[in-house]
């Protein structure tokens, strides 16, 4: 038996901000294939030069990303969102810490999410939740 479930869309997103969200979302999703160590790699030479993010400008990011995107507003699209927002962060100047790591305690899952001052964005779990493995975080930051 299943549960019914509704995915719960932002829809306060304003246009221009949607816009841009769907102009990154292919990208995400291509980034998203790629192996691990490229999707470092290559969000390591993104956020040169980006100031760190705000929670705000991380939450707008990530609620453009889920308002464009049945995917990334679901459950299983944790990474083409987080990588989203991140590159939707970047076209604003800004960079969240970007991460992928799992929950360790059962059952085990992976999961990959945006960070700012420290905190998982609107993730709805405690700071602790999850044990990163990848971590991009803006430059000068140190990565854990």
């Amino acid at each position: 038996m299943t549960t019914p479930s509704a995915l719960e869309r932002p829809t306060s997103v304003p246009f221009t901000r949607r816009l841009a969200a769907r102009f990154v979302l292919l990208p995400a999703v291509l980034l998203s294939l790629l192996p691990p160590r490229r999707v470092r790699t290559a969000l390591g030479l993104l956020r040169r030069g980006a100031v760190p993010a705000s929670a705000a400008q991380a939450k707008n990011a990530r609620d453009a990303m889920c308002a464009v995107s049945l995917r990334c507003a679901g459950p299983r699209g944790c990474l083409p969102r987080s990588l989203g927002a991140a590159l939707l962060c970047r076209l604003g100047g800004t960079w969240p810490t970007w991460r992928t790591g799992v929950r360790v305690v059962p059952p085990f899952t992976a999961h990959a999410w945006i960070e700012a001052a420290g905190h998982p964005v609107d993730e709805g779990v405690p700071d602790d939740y999850f044990t990163p493995l990848i971590t991009v975080a803006p430059e000068g930051r140190p990565e854990r």
